[in-house]
């Protein structure tokens, strides 16, 4: 039976520590040679929403480990033209060792993994991005964690603040993940951006329910926060709903007031790209509390590892 990585509890507790540890190795190490334990694999890439990050983190991960990687726009391929997602996914798998999906609709990946008989990685869809979460936690992990500690245990109890849209992929994702490696979450938002039905009877699934709070008060959201996070307030595919969102946001923005109100050494974080004097400004973006650097390379090393763990290979 074929490992997917579709949702943060995709993994168990035992493997996304061996994940955090190898992206640690072979962070380290990166100067000094690659562990090419994909070597002679290919893997395909289908992206049907731009990226940046993304997609070259992904790629670079994919050559490093010594994979072929073929990157498959939605509209180079049949599914462009109306093939379904069941017969790609049958044809794909094989081809290929590996399929690592960016798109819309979460239930594509869903299909690609059920139906295919290769590894499928979710890249982002509309309701999850696991991969940006791992990213998020092990970063974190990198700057709490003693010496001698474990990266997993150095992330227990602390607590997130997650300002703007609550009901965004990033926002479902925190949920679940905070969730998952035992983390205190508090959101942030407008009433109508709240957490939605389908996270939340997802939790109720995975866990014994959700264990979050939600608060229209950035500055309650903030109190005693060890990190703030937020994430775009217009995703792809919301444009027409533009001028309303970002009225509706207005108020939660992150700014230095906000940044000051947390603990004296939080932590800020953004998946990136951020939008200067909206979801964030400028003063924050520029403050030595900010560690989105980090956190963006970060998708490399933690995503090499996830290939490597899905990929069955030491």
């Amino acid at each position: 039976m074929n490992k997917h990585f579709l949702k943060e509890t995709d993994f168990s507790w035992e493997t996304a520590a061996s994940i955090f540890a190898f992206a640690a190795e072979v962070k380290a190490q990166r100067d000094h040679g690659h562990r090419q334990t994909l070597s002679g694999q290919s893997w395909g890439m289908i992206f049907s929403k731009s990226s940046t990050r993304t997609r070259v983190s992904f790629e670079v991960a994919l050559r490093e480990l010594g994979a072929n990687p073929i990157f498959l726009n939605r509209n180079d391929i049949q599914l462009g033209r109306g093939e379904s997602v069941t017969d790609t996914a049958k044809v794909l798998s094989r081809y290929l060792h590996g399929l690592i999906v960016r798109t819309y609709d979460h239930s594509d990946v869903e299909i690609l993994a059920s139906e295919g008989g290769k590894p499928v990685v979710n890249a982002l869809t509309d309701f999850l991005h696991p991969c940006q979460l791992y990213t998020d936690v092990f970063t974190l992990a990198e700057r709490w964690a003693r010496p001698g500690q474990d990266l997993m245990d150095a992330v227990r109890g602390k607590k997130v603040a997650f300002l703007g849209d609550c009901a965004c992929n990033l926002a479902n994702s925190w949920i679940l993940g905070a969730d998952f490696f035992e983390m205190e979450l508090a959101l942030s938002g407008p009433a109508s951006f709240a957490p939605g039905e389908e996270i939340m009877t997802l939790m109720k699934n995975e866990t014994a329910g959700p264990r979050f709070t939600f608060t229209q008060d950035p500055y309650e959201a903030v109190r005693d926060a060890d990190m703030i996070y937020t994430d775009v307030w217009v995703s792809m595919g919301k444009e027409q709903e533009s001028a309303d969102r970002i009225k509706e946001m207005r108020p939660f923005s992150v700014t230095k007031n906000l940044l000051d109100a947390a603990k004296p050494d939080v932590l800020f974080m953004h998946c990136l790209p951020a939008y200067v004097g909206m979801e964030v400004t400028q003063e924050v973006l520029d403050d030595p509390r900010t560690i989105i650097w980090d956190q963006a390379e970060n998708r490399l090393h933690v995503q090499k590892a996830i290939l490597n763990e899905l990929a069955g290979r030491g």
